[in-house]
């Protein structure tokens, strides 16, 4: 259902922010926003979100659940257990495989989201220090060209990969710094893991976790993340599902995300 028309505002908003600024009430649903390029219906999300209150426009949304829904082109569908995820395109070697979400002309200065994945193999965690590389063995969310950090979403092959959690002895890169998550899918103790799509444990939910683990699931926010910009932006957001080594080796296939600004 459409909550709103042409004749509802004269003219027609930008964004789901000065919906909410101008009617406060307003529900959460799929409004008329003007773009760049003319007129989209768009979600918004009028309900608190990320600590902060309504207005929130959404700029990406996928749920691999509905079995009707398809993975983005150049993504990889993996499917076991019931799940359905949306991994790298086949490669022998480390690949990131991207999909963008334009803004639409809206001004944004900051982004809540949230993903959820799931370990294929021997993911772990950090990789190579370049922003524009597989820098992540799991997945970048980035804005812009050049890419500016966002957040990162990390997956180990066991909880010790994981920089947050209690053993480890891996760094993160600096254009990372705080701002990520970190998870095993892997209940494996001994160290052992497995080629296969570990569908017990979600990824980035804080939940499923550990011994190890417990300084990453307490990650403040989780599910969502939140990240202020230093400056207003109207660029594009990125998703990429990265790794550094080949799709037979370790994939973290995503099966749901859905990324808001205002």
């Amino acid at each position: 259902m459409l909550h709103n028309d042409s004749s509802s505002f004269s003219p027609i908003p930008t964004s789901c922010e000065e919906i909410k600024n101008k009617q406060p009430n307003s529900p959460s649903g799929v409004y008329l926003l003007a773009t760049n390029d003319g007129t989209k219906h768009t979600y918004c999300n009028m309900e608190e979100l990320c600590g902060l209150g309504g207005g929130w426009t959404r700029l990406a949304y996928l749920d691999m659940t509905d079995a009707t829904v398809n993975c983005p082109s150049g993504f990889r569908l993996h499917q076991s257990g019931g799940v359905r995820a949306c991994g790298r395109a086949t490669s022998n070697l480390g690949i990131c495989t991207s999909v963008q979400f334009p803004s639409n002309g809206i001004s944004y200065s900051e982004v809540c989201g949230r993903v959820v994945g799931y370990q294929w193999g021997s993911p772990d965690a950090v990789a190579v220090d370049d922003i524009n590389s597989y820098y992540v063995d799991g997945v970048s969310i980035t804005h812009g060209s050049p890419r500016q950090h966002v957040w990162t979403l990390m997956a180990g092959v066991h909880s010790h990969n994981c920089p947050c959690s209690l053993d480890s002895t891996r760094a993160v890169h600096s254009f990372i710094g705080n701002d990520y998550f970190c998870e095993s899918g892997n209940p494996a103790t001994d160290g052992t893991f497995q080629a296969i799509l570990y569908t017990s444990d979600p990824l980035w939910d804080g939940k499923g976790c550990g011994s190890l683990e417990g300084v990453c699931c307490n990650a403040s926010g989780l599910p969502w993340f939140n990240k202020v910009l230093n400056t207003a932006s109207t660029d594009y957001l990125e998703l990429r599902v990265c790794a550094d080594s080949g799709t037979t080796d370790e994939d973290v296939p995503v099966s749901y995300y859905e990324l808001y600004v205002k």
